[in-house]
This record gives structure tokens, sequence and C-alpha cells, in this order.
């Protein structure tokens, strides 16, 4: 993803299940009072699936529409690249979704997640909802 998106890396906590949610989103973590949804990154790109440990961390994100926490093991620093050493997806594979961009080096490619598009529309205002009945059933206890 690119830095710009990020607004924070902060140490893993316990996330609520959001019932009704889609299945990349793992729950809701209360960050500073404001209530955000939990993406599981393992699921989106059919990985292992691991219990999250206290030492992992999540990336605080800002996508279009929303604020999100994606699970990640660990943040090991920022790389900068110049606009013209991202490549297009389509240049690696035809067809690379949720993927906006891939640089190269020396040992290896790190690919740039479009944070915008990891929801499906559909994905996107299940969340929504999902989000509205648990704030609905915070105001009725």
């Amino acid at each position: 993803m690119r830095l710009a998106a990020v607004q924070r890396v902060v140490r893993a906590v316990e996330v609520t299940p959001l019932p009704k949610a889609p299945l990349i989103v793992l729950g809701v973590i209360n960050v500073a009072g404001q209530i955000i949804p939990v993406f599981n990154l393992r699921k989106r790109f059919s990985l292992k699936q691991r219990q999250i440990e206290p030492s992992n961390q999540f990336i605080i994100a800002t996508t279009r529409t929303r604020v999100v926490a994606l699970v990640v093991d660990t943040v090991v620093g920022v790389i900068e690249r110049l606009e013209n050493e991202i490549l297009a997806p389509a240049s690696i594979l035809s067809d690379m979704e949720y993927v906006e961009g891939v640089t190269k080096f020396e040992d290896g490619i790190v690919f740039i997640h479009d944070l915008g598009g990891f929801l499906s529309l559909d994905e996107a205002n299940q969340l929504d909802q999902a989000l509205k009945n648990s704030q609905d059933g915070a105001d009725h206890v």
C-alpha cells in the first residue's frame, strides 16, 4: 500500500468479533474511540491462517471510504520508490486482483496493495450493515 494511506502502526490487541461481516473482516478494534474493522490479509490472499499473536502489529490505514486495520506479522520499515520504479500489475500477470503496483529489488519483489479495491461492493455494503447493526445494538444495551 502507498505510504500516504498509512496513519500509523500499533501493537496487536484483542479483536472483537463483528457478526455478519464479510469473511475477510476478523472483527473490530477501538483506536482512540474510533471503531475500526480489522482485515484478514491471509484470508484475502488464500494464505495459511494463524491466530493473532501479541507480537503482531496492525497497520491503521485509510481507504477512499473508511479507516481499516490490517493484521501483519511485523513492520520492518518504509521503502520509498519513484513512480517510474513501480510497474503496473498487468506487466507481471494479466489478472492481479488487489494489487495496484509492483516494484523490484535485487533480492525480490514487493506488491503494492490496492486498499480501495480490497472489498467488493457487496462486501463493503455487508461491512457497513454489520457496523451499523453493532452500533444500533450498543445503543440499546
